[in-house]
């Protein structure tokens, strides 16, 4: 169903914080020369920028007025150059930073990515994708705007306003305070636009974050929209009430943004109303020359050119002190799970597992989820864990995988503390198929492989054999070079799961597990897949989770959890003659299935 309200969106704009800009220093400090340069190039343009007025009324004082036709050739010449001048430092500059800035942004994504890579699970759990990724994107290619532009720029207008004032007080002081008398009523506008212009710019944002929210929504639940006849009302709220809020957020933000500019050009008229009455009177009288004259016109066009960008850089600057500070936010985050530092590589296992006396709850929540295991599995052996939902059975892989670490005990493969190996070492011996297959975007081939790249073609399709994958994939419009899209869209639940279990199986792991791997494939599959696993997992140690407990009747040992203990263990006969837990348990799938 569409989202009635919109969401609460995470935007702030926040003052200028030095913890942040320190840390943008220090990010930028490898490009410090090429910003030396470009503070170089961006003087010589303001420099520039500044003497063009004043090279007009050398032209028109000492030229023209004066009859030397040498002296008006040569500033109209040196005019023309220093305008080329200017030019070539800006084109210089801008492509300069553009490149500092991509390079930044460029080092400071992958910094990003590499932190994602190594976070551990439990951040995942309290951070949704979009936020993510709008740490990543978003927030990042702010700041890549505003090292990129806004830091020269707002130097530049800084510099080139100091400039334009000097100039024209070295002309004429009497003038320059008649352009400066129109300054505090540009800076009282400037702080109620910035005020406007801020609550209009969260709304703006708010609107199109309501707008891709309830757009995604009805994307991904577009089958429940068909089969309920949704598309109607969808549409109807959609245009009515989501859209046209949209619509009616951009007006009035068009409508404060386009009154600046027309109070700034109109005090710009004002200002040079005054000087062309104040300083023509003065010509008349002779106090002043006309090249004064226009010279002044020209500064007062310049002169409001960089207050209207330093308006613009305001919202700029607090974005970024923001957004800066969730990125860094983001990259402070804790990584639970870390290789000791004198952590060993895990040679080849024969796959003995020992869980003793551990207990592991989440940093969230202080209770236990589970307390006090014991469990030794031998080389080999085929261990299926079985409780109720919540029980503790996916967590204890979890812990076997190492994406936790216990609070109290330890476990032990080989003999080894999982605490003193790699991770990598760990789980490179591993596979682990789950409840929801996940399929990269790529070919069926690359899918299969992703667990084992060096793999040659001939073991991807005998993997996908022995699992009973390889008949429909060669049915597929490429076969095995057959694009599945992202998450494997075009694949049945069924297809995806068998893909997932033969990208398990390829990487020859040591210890394999399956999380609920059976749960969404129909019942003729799964028969398909039990028969292959019986043969691929003879010699290697396998945990199952599994409701369906009649697929779990052939394994060497039954752990039953509740509640986070161990209240039972034995072979499928074992437990069913105690008639305990696990009895009910089978009892009742056995009921469920009459």
């Amino acid at each position: 169903m569409a989202q009635i309200t919109p969401p609460v969106e995470d935007i702030q704009l926040k003052g200028y914080d030095p913890q942040v800009t320190r840390r943008l220093l220090v990010i930028a400090r490898p490009y410090l020369g090429q910003i030396i340069l470009a503070i170089i190039l961006m003087l010589a343009s303001a420099l520039a920028a500044v003497s063009g007025p004043y090279l007009v009324k050398i032209a028109l004082d000492s030229g023209l007025q004066a009859g030397s036709l040498v002296v008006l050739r040569q500033t109209v010449l040196l005019y023309l150059l220093v305008s080329v001048f200017q030019w070539v430092m800006n084109y210089l500059r801008i492509n300069l930073m553009a490149q500092v800035g991509q390079s930044i942004i460029f080092d400071l994504r992958a910094s990003m990515f590499d932190h994602l890579q190594r976070l551990s699970l439990s951040f995942f759990s309290h951070y949704s994708v979009g936020r993510i990724i709008t740490r990543v994107i978003n927030d990042v290619e702010v700041l890549r705007e505003f090292i990129t532009w806004a830091v020269l720029a707002t130097a530049r207008d800084i510099i080139t306003l100091v400039g334009i004032i000097i100039g024209m007080l070295l002309m004429n002081a009497r003038l320059t305070m008649l352009v400066c008398i129109v300054i505090p009523i540009m800076l009282i506008f400037t702080s109620r636009f910035q005020k406007r212009a801020r609550e209009n710019y969260r709304a703006v944002r708010t609107a199109i974050s309501w707008v891709n929210s309830v757009l995604a929504e009805n994307i991904n639940g577009v089958r429940v929209v068909q089969a309920f006849s949704r598309q109607e009302n969808n549409f109807t709220h959609f245009k009515t009430v989501v859209n046209h809020n949209h619509l009616e957020t951009n007006l009035r933000a068009a409508s404060v943004a386009s009154a600046y500019p027309a109070i700034v050009e109109l005090l710009s008229s004002l200002a040079t109303a005054l000087v062309i009455w104040v300083g023509g009177s003065a010509v008349l009288g002779e106090s002043i020359t006309p090249g004064i004259l226009v010279a002044f016109i020209l500064y007062i066009d310049r002169f409001f050119d960089p207050i209207r960008d330093l308006s613009r850089r305001f919202d700029t600057f607090q974005s970024t002190m923001a957004g800066g500070e969730r990125i860094f936010a983001f990259l402070d985050a804790r990584i639970d799970v870390i290789d000791a530092p004198d952590a060993i590589q895990l040679p080849t296992i024969q796959g003995e597992v020992r869980f003793e006396n551990v207990s592991f709850h989440y940093n969230d929540d202080p209770g236990i989820v589970v307390e006090n295991i014991n469990l030794h599995i031998l080389p080999g052996q085929t261990v299926a864990l079985v409780g109720e939902t919540g029980a503790g059975k996916s967590t204890l892989v979890k812990l076997l995988a190492r994406f936790h670490d216990p609070i109290d005990g330890r476990i032990l493969i080989d003999g080894y503390d999982l605490r003193s190996i790699t991770q990598s070492s760990l789980r490179s011996q591993m596979g682990m198929v789950l409840q929801d297959p996940f399929l990269f975007d790529g070919t069926v081939r690359e899918n299969i492989r992703f667990g084992r790249p060096e793999a040659t073609d001939a073991e991807i399709e005998a993997a996908a054999a022995a699992i009973g994958a390889h008949d429909f994939i060669q049915h597929l419009r490429l076969g095995y070079d057959t694009p599945v899209e992202e998450g494997g869209a075009l694949l049945s639940v069924g297809q995806r799961q068998l893909i997932s279990f033969a990208r398990a199986l390829l990487a020859k792991p040591r210890i394999l597990i399956l999380d609920e791997a059976t749960s969404s494939i129909d019942t003729q599959t799964e028969r398909l897949i039990q028969s292959a696993l019986a043969r691929l997992l003879h010699g290697r140690t396998s945990l199952i989770i599994a409701h369906r407990l009649s697929t779990l009747v052939n394994a060497d040992q039954i752990v039953v959890i509740q509640d986070g203990v161990i209240v039972e263990q034995g072979t499928h006969a074992e437990l069913l003659a105690t008639q305990g837990v696990y009895y009910n348990l089978y009892k009742l799938g056995i009921d469920d299935r009459t």
